[in-house]
């Protein structure tokens, strides 16, 4: 499991825990499947910002399964 603070890291299709801006202060993730990478620089370190096929977006902290 990675940390999701690489966008080489990440691709559309994967499995993602994130958290979502109004989290932040909790920490709660929501898991989802990445529909795009939002992070255009190559890495972040708060992770990198993604839009899930849900629609929701925030910011990767854990990769699921295959990276």
């Amino acid at each position: 499991m990675s940390d999701g603070q690489k966008r080489a890291d990440i691709r559309p299709g994967q499995e993602v825990s994130i958290v979502l801006k109004q989290d932040q202060r909790t920490g709660k993730l929501t898991r989802g499947i990445v529909k795009t990478l939002l992070t255009k620089s190559s890495s972040h370190p708060h992770g990198i910002k993604v839009r899930l096929e849900n629609g929701l977006v925030g910011r990767v902290k854990i990769i699921h399964g295959p990276s």
